[in-house]
């Protein structure tokens, strides 16, 4: 997870930029900031537009995404008066820890290892 300031076509490239996976999909909603990312060819988008009543579409499933932004605000309670120039960081934590519970035993620790690094 990486926050960000705004939901428009220059910060979506500029969070993009940054990963250096071979073959990228992007699925997102039918938020209409995403539409110039159709036209990359640097990635693939999928979408579902709520507006239409779609919500999942054969791989295709935001919900998963809006779930996690929904357990965010619990992991961020206990820290109270979180800088906003931190935030960053405490939301890789609970990455690194939604990752992690996915995991069994051995997997999971050499993740956070490796995460660590």
């Amino acid at each position: 997870m990486i926050p960000a300031k705004a939901a428009d076509e220059s910060t979506i490239r500029l969070l993009m930029a940054d990963r250096k996976e071979e073959s990228l999909t992007v699925y997102t909603d039918g938020f209409r900031a995403y539409e110039p990312l159709d036209e990359d060819d640097a990635f693939d988008r999928e979408y579902v537009v709520h507006g239409d009543g779609e919500y999942a579409d054969d791989e295709v499933h935001v919900n998963t995404c809006e779930s996690h932004a929904s357990l965010t605000p619990r992991w961020l309670l206990p820290h109270r008066g979180i800088s906003k120039d931190r935030l960053t960081q405490y939301l890789r934590a609970f990455q690194l820890r939604r990752e992690l519970y996915r995991k069994p035993g051995r997997k999971a620790l050499k993740h956070a290892v490796k995460a660590t690094l």
